[in-house]
């Protein structure tokens, strides 16, 4: 019993009461002291398929999670995206449309600056456009007539310079003859304005006129001192210069625009990128249209303020007819102003030759004149063919007086009509000349929307 517990059967007892035979250990050492070497069991089809696709789930975990983590997340939109702890949708979107703002500011601001700085080039530029505008019917009509478009410009441009230079010279060899009689009524004249000013209603003493023209007087010479002197004459030789150069500059700009404007277009479009090309041709092309269309329509203007200030005056009996006539034309090329402060230059013709009855007559022909060019000319030529409301005419005139002078104030329409058109082609695909509120009812037509919109609310029943 004991011996039975002290070294125990390895193997066990037999459930069938036989005695066990004990097994060998495959990890045994073997009688020669060496370990004995597993026998690798072959797997089978199935074992071989299962690793296989244990490992290719475990790529494909490894393969998405790394998927995962590259893939930026998703945003949500609408009032979701917004947590009650962050900015509400619409300050944000207010944010969003203000930092826009600024930019478009800025960037206009930059390109207004560089357009002031740059004006010496980029106001000649602009008014051999509008020369080349007015001037390329003539050489189309030559080129049909199998002259060649080189020559062609160049006939145009030397026939615009002689037709001006002989308009000049008429204008200078009238004032000239008439210089001596001028001076002679202009004596006159201001005498008849202080018997005015004496028996008139102002009933000014003798005395006090005499300090009147004393102050005016005065103020003359010290406008005049020498320091002023010195520096008048710097701006006006600085001036002159500007004048000569932007004159060559307008002149052989205009014959290229002429003889080779479709090539020199073309250049510009392929610097657009290839996607962009149409769009910027066909934006390049309406602005065209529009700069012609304008052109146009002033020149018709100015040539009726011209003839009828011309003819009011010749009918008065006021000297320079020729003059005034040509300076009310030059004049109208700045809308809604220019021809007024022309039409004021001939009421002072009047009055210093004539009196001031006549000057009152000239005053009323010149506002018989504008109020006919405001509601008859301008509507039917500008508002047809250009589409330019009367206060952009305005706002434009304003800030090209602001940015380049009179020469601003002279290009600011044109470029104001020819950015109107582009920016209504890009925005709803329409032409120059084509009505706001027409191509609004269209719009509304295509969308399906119906919103009732009154041009006189105050018609509206109650």
């Amino acid at each position: 019993m004991d011996e039975q517990l002290s070294s125990p059967d390895p193997a066990g007892p037999d459930p069938a009461g036989d005695v066990a035979v004990a097994q060998p250990d495959p990890a045994a050492p073997a009688p020669g002291g060496r370990l004995r070497r597993r026998t690798r069991r072959p797997r089978s089809v199935e074992e071989e398929e299962g690793l296989a696709h244990r490992l290719f789930q475990q790529w494909s975990q490894l393969r998405d999670e790394r998927e995962r983590r590259l893939t930026p997340p998703e945003l949500a939109s609408g009032a979701d995206a917004y947590p009650r702890t962050h900015v509400p949708p619409g300050v944000d979107l207010a944010a969003a449309w203000a930092w826009r703002f600024l930019v478009i500011v800025a960037a206009g601001a930059v390109i207004a600056w560089t357009v002031g700085y740059l004006s010496v080039i980029v106001l000649p530029i602009v008014v051999a456009l509008l020369v080349t505008a007015l001037a390329v019917p003539a050489v189309d009509l030559l080129v049909r007539l199998r002259v060649p478009r080189g020559l062609a410009a160049l006939l145009v441009v030397v026939g615009g310079l002689a037709t001006v230079g002989g308009l000049l010279t008429f204008v200078g060899q009238q004032v000239a003859n008439g210089a001596t009689d001028l001076a002679e009524q202009t004596v006159a004249g201001l005498g008849q304005i202080r018997t005015w000013l004496e028996d008139g209603p102002l009933n000014a003493s003798d005395s006090q006129v005499d300090r009147w023209i004393n102050d005016a007087q005065r103020l003359i010479t010290d406008q005049t001192s020498d320091g002023e002197v010195v520096s008048r004459i710097t701006e006006v030789g600085t001036t002159l210069t500007h004048v000569v150069a932007g004159f060559f500059i307008v002149l052989f700009a205009t014959y290229f625009f002429m003889a080779d404007g479709q090539r020199i277009w073309s250049w510009l479009v392929r610097l657009a990128p290839r996607a962009a090309r149409p769009r910027v041709d066909s934006s390049g092309r309406v602005a065209w249209i529009s700069l012609t269309q304008f052109v146009r329509a002033t020149v018709i203007v100015a040539l009726v303020d011209a003839i009828g200030i011309a003819t009011w005056a010749w009918f008065l009996g006021v000297p320079f007819v020729a003059a005034i006539g040509v300076l009310v034309f030059l004049g109208a090329f700045v809308p809604m102003i220019g021809a007024t402060i022309a039409g004021v230059v001939a009421v002072l013709v009047a009055l210093v030759a004539q009196g001031p009855v006549a000057a009152l007559l000239m005053l009323v022909g010149v506002i018989v004149v504008q109020q006919v060019e405001g509601h008859v000319l301008q509507p039917f030529l500008m508002g047809r063919w250009v589409s330019v409301h009367p206060l952009a005419v305005i706002l434009a005139i304003a800030a090209g007086v602001i940015v380049a002078g009179i020469a601003g104030a002279l290009v600011a329409v044109p470029l104001a009509a020819a950015v109107n058109a582009v920016v209504q082609h890009l925005a709803a695909n329409t032409a120059p000349g084509d009505d706001p509120q027409e191509e609004l009812a269209e719009d509304y037509e295509e969308s399906g929307a119906s919103v009732d919109v009154q041009e006189h609310p105050e018609e509206a029943p109650s």
